[in-house]
């Protein structure tokens, strides 16, 4: 199972890429395009903006899977264990429910966006926006499987380690 997602989260790390790449393509060539022979492509606009909402939501649970996203550990770092433990796990449920809220707004949001258009290329905006059930979806998943690792006692040492802000060359030198 763990190979799988592997394979998920490395797939979606070479969309990302690909996001990136085209929307620098494209707003490359229209700067290129505008200065050097006065025209554009209005869709490559359009796209890029686009693309941009996508690379930053997908971008948002690629790094909350590597636990990449800024925390403040001044507090944490100095609990013990079991203080750092619960920290993590009331962290997680605030997570959960910002995960369930966002998830919410964008069912409630749906039915606006998917009758609406985009100008220029004409694609319904529920392709743009409903990228936000992707965010909660994953984020939400990824934390509710760390909730329920920690109330089971399956929760790494490392992982509470990083969690209170302790970095990786740390927790090398604590497995040697």
């Amino acid at each position: 199972m763990q190979g799988l997602i592997d394979r998920t989260f490395r797939l979606l790390e070479v969309l990302l890429v690909g996001l990136l790449v085209c929307m620098v393509v494209m707003v490359f060539g229209n700067v290129v395009l505008r200065y050097g022979f006065n025209s554009g492509i209005t869709v490559s606009e359009e796209l890029s903006r686009y693309f941009f909402v996508w690379l930053t939501f997908i971008g948002a649970v690629v790094t909350f899977r590597e636990r990449a996203h800024l925390g403040v550990e001044t507090l944490v770092g100095i609990f013990p264990r079991a203080g750092q433990l619960i920290s993590m796990i009331l962290s997680d449920l605030i997570i959960l429910l910002c995960c369930v809220v966002f998830f919410w707004g964008t069912w409630k949001q749906y039915p606006i966006n998917a009758t609406m258009t985009a100008p220029v290329t004409g694609l319904p905006l529920s392709y743009v926006f409903g990228i936000g059930f992707f965010t909660a979806g994953g984020i939400g998943l990824i934390t509710l499987a760390r909730i329920l690792r920690a109330l089971t006692g399956r929760i790494t040492e490392d992982e509470i380690r990083l969690f209170a802000g302790h970095g990786t060359s740390e927790i090398r030198e604590h497995a040697e």
